[in-house]
């Protein structure tokens, strides 16, 4: 495996940092080098966010990336600013719950998941996050689904333990969307 540099970004509240944080401790479970790095806007809810998660077999030089493998765009901001820096043949993830607009780029590969709804379906709108890290996930088998599994296990604890299920359920749906 080369070293898989995922840029996750959206809205404050989004979930966008939890989505990095499971990736990458899902990613120490089985063994690979990861970082997680991120970076807020001004505000904490409603402002900009998004974190640079690499992955690798290797040792990771930086956390930093110029030219992330895959981009995960939870909002309009967020394509607009981060698709220019996808590598040619890299994996874009667009919420189209939220993204009304194409990309320009023609030398990706693009992923659309409408993740409000389907969470929406689900029961819980806050797990649209977690509905795109399945489809993901799906796309770049880059970790486990039981690796997701356990990294919940470490991420949710004490009151948020209850909302383990509903997550696993989410990252489920999302993978099964983006094969459909």
């Amino acid at each position: 495996m080369n070293e898989n540099i995922l840029i996750i970004a959206g809205f404050g509240g989004q979930g966008v940092m939890l989505m990095g944080q499971v990736l990458a401790t899902a990613a120490m479970i089985e063994d690979k080098h990861s970082t997680w790095l991120p970076s807020y806007g001004p505000e904490m809810r409603g402002g900009t966010a998004n974190c640079t998660v690499v992955i690798s077999e290797e040792m990771i030089g930086s956390p930093i990336a110029d030219t992330p493998n895959s981009v995960i765009a939870m909002n309009i901001p967020s394509l607009l600013k981060f698709e220019e820096k996808l590598s040619p043949e890299g994996l874009l993830i667009i919420n189209t719950s939220v993204v009304d607009r194409e990309p320009s780029r023609k030398d990706i590969q693009v992923a659309k998941i409408d993740a409000n709804k389907i969470a929406e379906d689900i029961g819980n709108l806050r797990v649209a996050n977690m509905v795109i890290l399945g489809a993901y996930v799906e796309k770049t088998e880059i970790i486990s689904m039981e690796s997701i599994e356990k990294a919940f296990e470490r991420k949710l604890t004490g009151k948020k333990a209850k909302l383990i299920d509903m997550n696993i359920k989410a990252v489920k749906a999302g993978m099964k969307a983006v094969r459909n």
